[in-house]
């Protein structure tokens, strides 16, 4: 099991019991380190004072917050710390929305809450009434220096929790806008055709990070001192008839395409139908 990020209790109305958190998901990179470009040497990030004109260690670097041009004010460690909310420890759950109503876009970070010693009876009932009544629960929590408005909702086996952006968080872009008006029902209906071919069950797992498994190709030829094949790289097609792009797109996803063990039955059936003949 992953290292909990959070423990606590999750309160609403007289019900309360412990809970713990853990990172759901996290970005999986290849990171490079920087070298000095004549000698292959990992440079040295050093932290320079201006004022003093030389080299600092960490231990002198206070926190500052600028309130006008050149002017702030220090805060220390253990301030920050005491103005941490009644939320530091405990889940507060503010109401119950329906969780068609909640926008992804809102949605920040994923985490697996779990249920923490002598909760798991509370935690199986909301489990349960969620799943049945199509709600999530909307909360607040302190973690990670900072207050979270989150979204709890069950999963597959128990349930999830999301970190929500604020709503001055999220850019409101006026312009952003979509004229349908343009749209003819003819190529509607064509589209909607393409999707429907198109259509599958979602499964995670056939998706990959074909960019990541590049570069990785690319690392181990290098280290190997192989030749360093670059993949292809495919040019989009120019849309000038939209009607005849979809069309020939529908015909493509309509095609049948044989599996590699059923192409050498389909070969061997066709020598048999001409030696037939």
């Amino acid at each position: 099991m992953a290292s909990t990020v959070w423990k606590g209790h999750l309160t609403f109305g007289l019900v309360s019991f412990p809970v713990k958190l853990f990172t759901a998901a996290r970005a999986d990179s290849i990171s490079f380190n920087q070298l000095h470009k004549t000698d292959n040497s990992r440079i040295k990030q050093v932290i320079y004072c201006q004022a003093e004109d030389k080299p600092i260690p960490r231990s002198e670097i206070v926190k500052g917050y600028e309130y006008e041009k050149d002017r702030y004010v220090v805060i220390e460690d253990e301030e920050i710390k005491k103005m941490a909310p009644p939320t530091a420890k405990v889940m507060e759950i503010l109401e119950f929305v329906k969780s068609g109503e909640v926008d992804p876009i809102y949605f920040e970070s994923s985490f697996y809450m779990s249920p923490d010693d002598a909760g798991e009876k509370p935690y199986a009932l909301l489990f349960e009434t969620l799943k049945r009544t199509g709600y999530v629960g909307v909360a607040k929590i302190a973690m990670h220096n900072r207050e979270h408005i989150v979204i709890f909702r069950p999963g597959v086996t128990g349930l999830m929790m999301h970190t929500m952006y604020f709503a001055h968080e999220v850019r409101k872009v006026e312009e952003f806008r979509t004229d349908t008006t343009v749209v003819k029902e003819q190529e509607a209906k064509l589209a909607e055709m393409l999707v429907q071919s198109l259509a599958a069950t979602f499964e995670p797992e056939k998706y990959t990070d074909t960019y990541r498994d590049n570069l990785q190709k690319l690392i181990d030829a290098k280290i190997n001192g192989q030749e360093v094949v670059t993949p292809p790289h495919a040019e989009p097609a120019k849309v000038i008839d939209i009607m005849e792009a979809l069309k020939k797109s529908l015909a493509v996803a309509k095609k049948p395409v044989a599996s590699e063990a059923e192409a050498p039955k389909r070969k061997t059936e066709g020598k048999k139908t001409k030696a037939a003949r």
